[in-house]
């Protein structure tokens, strides 16, 4: 991705979950469907290429929940009436913080938006290596059944095969910059 200078801050992205040129339009995309508009409750991760997610979460009115880095503070809630005119700043890791509230319990997500460093068509997601994504969503599962999980990538990441344990979390949506793919089964 740096190579093809698809690559955006920060960097280096090996490591991460890479944030892409395009995340904003990819949000964007993900932003029309409509499970995104019957949404209530949106969780989504808290890494860089979803922080247009977290703001157009607050943005709609959403109550937005989002998974402290590394799970070390647990979830947080951000009440979208309580960062009105600041949806840019709440969006970030550093606003969570600050306009967030540390929650044990929280409403069902309607959605679930995770970031991912490849995807393929049949819903495998391979992330950073640490487990985080797979552990948010099957602490998501225990406490509320099925939720809906979705992605946002470049379409580079889109990949044919991305290798799978029965113990992996798949997606359902795969959102791009130029288009969604919803993933069948």
């Amino acid at each position: 991705m740096e190579r093809l200078r698809i690559a955006a801050f920060p960097l280096p992205c090996r490591g991460r979950i890479p944030n892409f040129v395009g995340a904003e339009a990819a949000a964007e995309r993900l932003r029309q469907l409509k499970e995104w508009k019957n949404a209530k409750v949106i969780f989504v991760n808290p890494d860089s290429p979803q922080r247009k997610v977290r703001e157009y979460a607050l943005k709609d009115g959403k109550t937005l929940i989002v998974a402290s880095p590394r799970l070390k503070r647990g979830f947080m809630l951000i009440d979208p009436a309580e960062v009105k005119g600041k949806e840019h700043y709440a969006s970030t890791i550093k606003g969570a913080f600050k306009f967030g509230v540390e929650v044990e319990e929280f409403s069902k997500p309607d959605l679930v938006v995770e970031g991912s460093v490849a995807v393929d068509t049949r819903g495998h997601r391979l992330g950073k290596g640490h487990g985080y994504s797979d552990l948010e969503i099957q602490m998501l599962k225990r406490m509320f059944g099925r939720v809906l999980v979705t992605t946002t990538v470049h379409d580079i990441q889109i990949v044919e095969k991305v290798p799978f344990e029965e113990k992996d979390e798949k997606i359902s949506i795969i959102a791009t910059p130029i288009r969604i793919i919803r993933v069948s089964g």
